[in-house]
């Protein structure tokens, strides 16, 4: 029986979506239940930031979550497919007419992504001070705690609301497919069946 870790919200809906598509069962979490067991199956439900953390460390074979969540950990993991859901991308923000200027000798960025930030920041030779916030990073820039921001972003919609813009995409992220590497070698026949199965259920 393989372990999957999904994260909350629509990335686990969709995904559930996916096996039901492939198996027929009913794939659903029980009211507040946080593990799914069906169709030789067991499904982990944690915040989508924990689900390298299960994988890497075998609580989970396989792990569901964004490129950006991988990235941002450095997870040491086997990834195996882009399912194409939950597609975003990382943006750099700033206030509506503002742009980044390469001379200048320091910027403060507010963002919850601080590796991806120090990485963009670090290939344009440019010093940056990185202010951490976990949410409404949007403000930042309005109330001079920082220059700039990066964020994921679907639309942009948010970021125009509170008078920013993007004016840099950074990465296209999206929900990825992954195993533990040990369980990768130990289940890899199962897990490329798996793999080979979702890939064919996708929308081409």
């Amino acid at each position: 029986m393989l372990t999957i870790a999904l994260p909350k919200g629509r990335i686990a809906d969709e995904t559930l979506a996916v096996f039901k598509s492939i198996y027929g069962a009913d794939f659903a979490f029980e009211n507040r239940k946080l593990i799914l067991q069906t169709s030789g199956f067991r499904f982990l439900l944690v915040r989508s930031q924990d689900v390298p953390t299960y994988v890497i460390h075998g609580a989970a074979d396989l792990g569901i979550c964004g490129k950006d969540v991988l990235l941002e950990q450095g997870a040491l993991v086997t990834e195996l497919l882009d399912m194409r859901l939950g597609e975003c991308e990382v943006v750099l923000g700033m206030r509506r007419g503002e742009r980044l200027e390469a001379t200048r000798s320091h910027i403060k960025v507010a963002t919850k992504m601080v590796n991806i930030t120090k990485q963009f920041f670090a290939a344009k030779a440019m010093a940056v001070e990185i202010v951490k916030l976990y949410g409404s990073i949007e403000l930042a820039p309005l109330v001079g705690l920082a220059d700039a921001i990066v964020d994921i972003t679907e639309t942009g919609a948010t970021m125009r609301e509170n008078g920013l813009e993007p004016v840099e995409t950074i990465l296209k992220t999206s929900a990825r497919l992954f195993a533990n590497r040990d369980s990768f070698i130990e289940h890899k026949a199962e897990i490329m069946q798996l793999r080979e199965a979702i890939a064919n259920s996708l929308p081409i």
